[in-house]
């Protein structure tokens, strides 16, 4: 039996898109990032989190024109105006467009990803085709959140 293709794998798509939250809104702007954790605060040793990012990973179809489904949590807490969520918002939101690009679409990587070793820069990548947006929400412990929910287009072989 053949192997999967690389652009199929779902583990250098997570991967991929892990990298590039980490790479950029946790290692440039400071922002504590966690994956598939909803509302659950990052588990930072020391620190008082008052605001982070959740990524959750949602439906995905893979074909020639792939997408895969980004439920975003910014997350807030001792944010009485919920002040520090738009700023929030705002910082995470930047990531999901490209104003140097004629579309305004931004682009994530895609990397063949492994467990040890160098990760492969794979031709093409994933397109964040469009970004709907909630309301802001309040949670029974007092976390203030807004959800952004995106859609990635990108080409599989399958």
């Amino acid at each position: 039996m053949p192997a999967l293709d690389s652009t199929s794998k779902e583990s250098n798509i997570r991967d991929s898109i892990k990298k590039y939250w980490v790479d950029n809104l946790y290692t440039t702007d400071g922002v504590q990032l966690t994956f598939d954790k909803y509302l659950s605060t990052p588990n930072v040793q020391g620190h008082a989190v008052d605001k982070w990012v959740s990524i959750n990973f949602g439906d995905m179809q893979l074909s020639d024109m792939s997408y895969h489904i980004l439920n975003i949590y910014c997350c807030t807490r001792s944010d009485g105006e919920g002040f520090k969520l738009a700023q929030l918002r705002d910082k995470t939101f930047k990531y999901l467009v490209d104003g140097d690009k004629t579309d305004g679409m931004a682009r994530i990587a895609f990397y063949r990803s492994r467990a040890s070793g160098a990760w492969t820069l794979l031709d093409g990548g994933m397109v964040v085709q469009d970004v709907t947006e909630s309301r802001q929400f309040e949670a029974e412990d007092g976390t203030k959140y807004k959800i952004l929910t995106c859609r990635l287009r990108f080409s599989a072989k399958v």
